[in-house]
């Protein structure tokens, strides 16, 4: 009679496949879950270690970091742009031996609004301004209603 072979080993090789395969899914879990911008050492550390599966986790996770490192400067770019803009919009207004700048009229405006619409400055929402110097006006338009001029 032939001898018979025992199962036992493949088993147990076959159950330690399997709770391999299950650390590294656990691991690469782990290390997706971990994608808030790790460190460059950090990065290069654990791809020094890992292996296979393991190295491929950390590489996925290394490169969603620097996607999110991208999108964040290129948010940071804009805002700065925005900034840039919006600090360079000056206006002088000079005529006839005078002189006023976009917030010398604006507060003249606020001034009105304040005093002879008897409103609250905290009401002011929107204010727009036409100037015409050949009549010495201000016409302005404030929170869409309000309407009428004033002399400078």
């Amino acid at each position: 009679m032939a001898g018979r072979k025992s199962t036992k080993p493949a088993a147990k090789a076959v159950e330690t496949a399997e709770v391999e395969a299950m650390n590294t899914k656990t691991e690469e879990i782990k290390a997706e879950e971990k994608v808030a911008e790790p460190k460059a050492t950090e990065v290069k550390d654990a791809e020094v270690k890992a292996t296979g599966a393991k190295k491929a986790a950390v590489k996925k996770t290394a490169a969603k970091a620097e996607t999110v490192k991208k999108e964040t400067a290129k948010k940071a770019t804009v805002k700065a742009a925005a900034k840039k803009v919006e600090q360079k919009c000056e206006m002088h207004i000079q005529y006839a031996g005078k002189s006023y700048s976009q917030e010398d009229l604006v507060k003249i405006a606020k001034d009105v609004w304040k005093y002879d619409l008897k409103r609250k400055v905290g009401e002011l929402s929107s204010v727009e301004l036409y100037v015409k110097p050949e009549e010495n006006k201000v016409y302005y338009v404030m929170n869409g209603e309000f309407t009428g001029s004033f002399d400078i």
